[in-house]
């Protein structure tokens, strides 16, 4: 696989988002008036059960710096302001979370062409390479939650939100869209009538956006003293993602597809054009020719604007080495070849709600003292979502990753939760932090590696310096280029 992107569709080699670190800012509790803090053992977190009280105030949005104490660290002061070190501290488990998430894309990136299990499945399934994508943004919204704490000026931390957003996205555009032409090509550039407009980067900003203005303007003033508590504190933020849902829900199955069409360039020429028809005439199709995800990217992004290497072109109908690339059998279907984007605005929707699950373990390290209850509240959630997609896909709504399937995001939601559980437990709480420090570090640096490696960037830039001959580069002494 070529990194959530490649696999599922980069130019550049592979591209795949990575959410940046956010740390989190104390506040007291409104009952007290008077700050509370957990002791070392706790792993240092500074608790708190209401945002709306004074106290080290203004964390600075815009670099997501604030304060979160971790393992190993000394307790916090009881000074009624936070310091500027306590400010720079981070949570260590979701860096090392994200570290990790960042090795496996690497991993899947080099691995996945010769070992279809962590490859993308063609399809319908999951495989360990389809639960990359939403780790990053299950990260990405308990990074949002410990961002804004505390948002002093609302209207001002939803315009440094969405410029971030806009920054992200661009930055998509960049190297997803085709602008870099590969590795093995010291070429660049790309046809504004041909630009794929949606990528993973561009997944991770819509999602971000939409994910921040829920917890900058949708938060509660309820006391939080129980799961019920929390619930009905973010009861607003709920009601979207359920709200969202049912909407996606609906639109996959209930919408038409009509019939469509394609062109592509035919052998040997990129002036010959071929065309396909595909029949479809049908509602709630889930295969990969009828389903109304493809349908509204060709209708609203227009079908050259859609990533042209699709994942289905791995299914047993369209390739003899299934579940491998491969050429297309004699019997062939007509849509083995059709563009589409697994990352599209339609399925899209459903990654907003797996960054807003994100949001609601995050307010758990929020407003829970005890590391046994945190755990508690997250593995409750995260079995119970696994229980119910996997009764979904046996019902028939199957987990499927282009489609982003409501089964899909309630399977890789709760195996998010899991894995967070299990890495916060033994980072914060029993302290290996010595065995994780390249996880962490890697999480630290998350997007500088994605930029980097994952999108082949530095690889590309080496190659451009050669000896006599493009292929006589450092890339071909190292192994890399050919």
């Amino acid at each position: 696989m070529a990194a959530a992107a490649s696999a599922d569709g980069n130019a550049a080699g592979g591209a795949r988002a990575l959410p940046g670190p956010i740390a989190v800012a104390p506040s007291p509790s409104p009952r007290c008036r008077q700050r509370r803090t957990a002791p070392a053992s706790m792993g240092g977190y500074e608790l708190v059960r209401s945002d709306d009280a004074a106290g080290a105030a203004g964390a600075d949005l815009e670099s997501g710096s604030g304060a979160s104490k971790v393992a190993g660290a000394p307790p916090p002061s009881p000074a009624p302001s936070a310091s500027p070190a306590a400010r720079q501290q981070r949570l260590a488990s979701l860096d090392v979370f994200r570290g990790i998430t960042v090795l496996l894309m690497i991993i899947v990136d080099d691995a996945g062409g010769f070992l279809p299990a962590l490859n993308h499945s063609p399809w319908d399934g999951v495989t360990v390479a389809d639960f990359i994508m939403p780790f990053f943004l299950f990260i990405v919204g308990v990074s949002l939650t410990l961002a804004y704490k505390r948002v002093p000026d609302r209207v001002e931390a939803t315009r440094k939100a969405v410029l971030r957003a806009l920054k992200l996205f661009c930055l998509g555009l960049v190297l997803q869209g085709g602008f870099f032409h590969g590795v093995h090509s010291l070429t660049f550039g790309v046809d504004l009538t041909k630009i794929r407009l949606m990528g993973i980067l561009q997944r991770i900003a819509i999602a971000y956006l939409l994910a921040a203005v829920c917890e900058i303007w949708l938060k509660g003033d309820d006391d939080v003293d129980s799961g019920y508590g929390l619930l009905r504190r973010y009861r607003y933020q709920l009601f979207v993602g359920l709200v969202l849902s049912i909407a996606y829900s609906i639109l996959l199955y209930g919408m038409y597809v009509p019939d469509w069409e394609y062109q592509i360039a035919g052998p040997g020429s990129s002036s010959t054009e071929k065309s396909f028809s595909v029949k479809c005439g049908v509602r709630g199709d889930t295969g990969p020719a009828c389903n109304a995800v493809g349908m509204v990217d060709r209708t609203v992004l227009g079908i050259d604007h859609l990533y042209r290497r699709p994942v289905y072109a791995r299914t047993k109908e369209c390739s003899i080495d299934y579940p491998e690339n491969g050429p297309l059998p004699p019997d062939a279907p007509s849509w083995c070849q059709a563009p589409f984007d697994p990352e599209g605005l339609l399925s899209s929707v459903m990654a907003i709600v797996t960054c807003l699950i994100g949001l609601q373990f995050g307010h758990v390290i929020i407003h829970f003292e005890k590391h046994r209850g945190r755990i508690a509240s997250w593995l409750v959630p995260s079995f119970s979502m696994l229980a119910l997609a996997f009764v979904m896909d046996f019902v028939g709504m199957r987990m499927n990753k282009p489609l982003y399937t409501m089964s899909y995001t309630l399977a890789t939601a709760g195996a998010a939760g899991l894995l967070f559980a299990g890495i916060y437990a033994l980072v914060d709480l029993y302290g290996f932090r010595r065995p994780t420090i390249a996880m962490e570090w890697m999480g630290k640096h998350a997007l500088m590696i994605y930029v980097l490696v994952a999108c082949n960037i530095l690889p590309m830039f080496i190659r451009g310096f050669y000896w006599r001959d493009p292929n006589n580069s450092l890339l071909k002494v190292i192994g890399i280029g050919a």
